[in-house]
């Protein structure tokens, strides 16, 4: 199978926003491997992932958009198991030129794709991967304005966990849950900063409760529905330091209406963040 790009898909006529990547710049290291895929991520950006096991989806794209929306002028900014970088790269990819971006991943191998994704990008100057687990990795900073996390959606034995070691960490709380992001990320957070975190829908009620435990505001919750007349299956989620007196605000994006078709307000979204806001075009044979 061939490990090179693969070409784009676009709607006729839509033109990539953004800075362009730099590219391999002639270093081997920024080639795919046999078993990954360079993704298209936002504009002409793309991702290193494998081409079996987790990859990038909907929730990356939704976090890293509520997220923008709640500090577009963020300056300081951190994922929490960044994983192979797309969110990251999705915040680098909006927030001001001169933004500094970490992330901290205990997977080497994982946080080694997100780097060689930085690089191909173009951003090394101002985004960084440390590899170590995020209840205990040491960064050069505190004081983030913005900080995202997605933790696993499944406490261990809930479910049958993947064969690919780099997938079942990030689906099942190999190194802790909900409670562990929302404690790191209280930690971290600048005074006025804000957490925005993506978990399963499951887990509602255990957010609020781990949340009010760690005495953190609880802004917002939306709930995202994957079609018309389904359930959510995630929620994003917004925590301040500042001490609020109302509830979160509740709202709801559908995906995809009854047709299976894109609805409007998740259209918009994929233009707001760097993608074709239309489907791709088909490929004829």
């Amino acid at each position: 199978m061939s490990s090179l790009p693969r070409a784009p898909r676009r709607p006729d006529g839509w033109l990539p926003p953004g800075p362009p990547p730099a590219g391999a710049q002639g270093r081997p290291e920024l080639e795919p491997l046999p078993d990954e895929d360079l993704s298209f991520l936002c504009g002409d950006w793309r991702v290193f992932q494998k081409r079996q096991g987790h990859r990038w989806s909907l929730d990356d794209l939704v976090t890293a958009w509520v997220a923008i929306g709640q500090r577009p002028e963020a300056t300081q900014a951190l994922d929490l198991g960044c994983g192979l970088g797309s969110v990251l790269l999705l915040l680098a990819f909006k927030l001001p030129p001169d933004a500094k971006i970490s992330g901290v991943e205990a997977q080497a191998d994982r946080a080694e794709m997100a780097r060689r994704s930085i690089a191909f990008n173009g951003v090394e100057a101002r985004c960084q991967v440390i590899t170590g687990d995020l209840r205990s990795a040491s960064l050069p900073t505190t004081g983030f304005e913005l900080i995202t996390g997605t933790p696993p959606y499944f406490p261990e034995g809930t479910g049958t966990q993947s064969a690919h070691t780099h997938a079942a960490p990030c689906r099942f709380e190999h190194r802790g849950g909900v409670e562990d992001y929302l404690e790191t990320a209280k930690r971290l957070m600048a005074p006025t900063g804000r957490f925005v975190m993506c978990a399963s829908a499951l887990e509602r009620a255990r957010i609020t409760d781990a949340a009010a435990s760690l005495g953190l505001s609880h802004l917002s919750r939306l709930e995202v529905i994957p079609r018309e007349g389904k359930p959510a299956l995630i929620t994003v989620d917004v925590f301040a330091l500042e001490r609020r007196d109302q509830g979160a605000e509740h709202s709801a994006l559908t995906v995809r209406d009854a047709a299976h078709q894109w609805t409007a307000e998740f259209s918009a979204l994929r233009g707001q963040m760097g993608l074709p806001p239309t489907p791709p075009k088909k490929v004829t044979r």
